[in-house]
């Protein structure tokens, strides 16, 4: 019966020592979780007949090491769950903490393994989210989209004096820009028409009156397409005026908002392309006295585009960028989580499949619910403890040395008995 004891536990030893030796060696593989052997005795009837490795333990809830890779497409998650990938020849869907993308030639989201990513794709327009699903990335061009507001917030000086000479439209030709005595300040912007063509929008900002009487806090705004004068403004010859008190801008009636209106629709291009209506927004310009400044000018719209590569964001998303200089999130990354993470069952490429025990997953996008954050630029490293499996190696030898000293004085009593018989 010793005999047999022993050799059981020397077979448990072996088996424990299976899982140390392969916790060391993924030490260094990212997104690896360690393993346990938990030793359990044998019992026959009323008897000890030895032990065995009754389970073995997944360390899941502890977090490894952050490493900082400078890869935009590399990420963690700080916290619980797991990124959703699918094996693109078995349709498994697998779980895993290695967070290494990249866009596959076929135009999809794939990890260092090939299998697909999941998550929500994204209305590059609206924002809206759709499915859960392969995320997809369109890697062709995303069309022009024509410049409908320009923003313009600066101080226009309280101290300017009305020009020399009168502003005059007639006078402003694409071959005549305006005289420079006839305007305090001018400010050019680029739009885009509905082909993605560049024009230059530029305002030249007036003081109002004359030079003789000129008109306090007041400022005529006239503008000029691409050297032409644009007169289609709505509301129609309304000055910029200002509070004398605080220097803030007074509403623009009738919609007493802080717009200008320039219809744009009626101009001839020469690329065949059309514009719209422009509305010129001048909240939080000022007219304080001092010098006059700009701190922000700039429209919307953009010339199309072709997709040049793509990176992840803090919260998930899969951001596409164009070589018009545009960026638009395509999708966003999922997270699954589980009742019993500890219970999944691991797979090769260091990923795990779910069992009856770890229950379905829950799946939301990063930082939504039990779901950890993500830390874009980094991936997680092994949570193998080197010092504690080196000591457990000792541990095993030791255990190891004893039970073949049970065997080698079992053998020997053995011997002396058959030489006494």
């Amino acid at each position: 019966m010793s005999f047999d004891i022993a050799l059981s536990g020397i077979q448990a030893i072996n088996d424990s020592l299976d899982v140390t030796s392969h916790n060391i060696a993924n030490a260094g593989t990212y997104g690896y979780k360690s393993s346990r052997a938990n030793f359990s005795s044998l019992v026959a009837g009323t008897q000890v007949t030895g032990v065995m490795v009754g389970s073995t333990t997944q360390n899941i809830g502890l977090q490894g090491g952050v490493l900082n890779t400078g890869r935009s497409m590399d990420a963690s998650i700080n916290g619980r769950g797991f990124f959703i990938a699918r094996d693109a020849s078995t349709g498994e869907t697998q779980y895993t903490r290695v967070g290494i993308f990249s866009a596959s030639k076929d135009g999809f989201l794939t990890d260092a393994s090939g299998r697909k990513i999941q998550g929500y794709s994204v209305d590059g327009k609206t924002g809206t989210m759709g499915a859960l699903g392969d995320l997809a990335i369109p890697t062709g061009s995303i069309p022009a989209v024509v410049s409908s507001e320009v923003n313009y917030v600066g101080n226009l000086s309280a101290d300017w004096t009305v020009p020399a000479t009168t502003w005059n439209d007639a006078a402003v030709t694409p071959a005549t820009p305006p005289d420079p005595s006839t305007f305090n300040m001018s400010k050019a912007t680029v739009i885009y028409d509905s082909l993605g063509g560049k024009h230059t929008l530029t305002q030249y900002f007036v003081r109002s009156g004359t030079t003789a009487a000129p008109t306090a806090n007041s400022v005529d705004v006239h503008y000029v397409l691409d050297g032409k004068p644009v007169t289609t403004v709505s509301p129609a010859t309304t000055p910029l005026t200002f509070n004398a008190t605080t220097g803030a801008m007074n509403p623009i009636a009738p919609a007493n908002n802080y717009e200008l209106s320039l219809d744009l629709s009626g101009v001839a291009l020469s690329n065949g392309g059309k514009l719209g209506t422009v509305a010129v927004d001048y909240s939080g310009t000022t007219g304080f006295a001092g010098e006059a400044t700009t701190s922000t000018n700039n429209a919307d719209g953009y010339a199309a585009g072709n997709y040049t590569g793509v990176s992840l964001a803090e919260d998930g998303s899969v951001v596409a960028s164009y070589t018009n200089g545009q960026k638009q999130t395509i999708g966003r990354l999922a997270i699954a989580t589980f009742p019993d993470e500890g219970a999944l069952t691991a797979v090769s490429d260091t990923a795990w499949i779910t069992s009856i025990n770890s229950g379905e997953p829950l799946v939301n996008t990063p930082g939504v619910g039990m779901g950890g954050t993500l830390t874009v630029s980094s991936l997680e490293q092994s949570n193998v403890d080197i010092t504690s499996e080196l000591v457990g190696l000792m541990t095993s030898q030791r255990n190891y040395q004893a039970n073949s000293k049970v065997i080698q004085t079992e053998s020997t009593m053995m011997q002396a008995l058959m030489q006494a018989i």
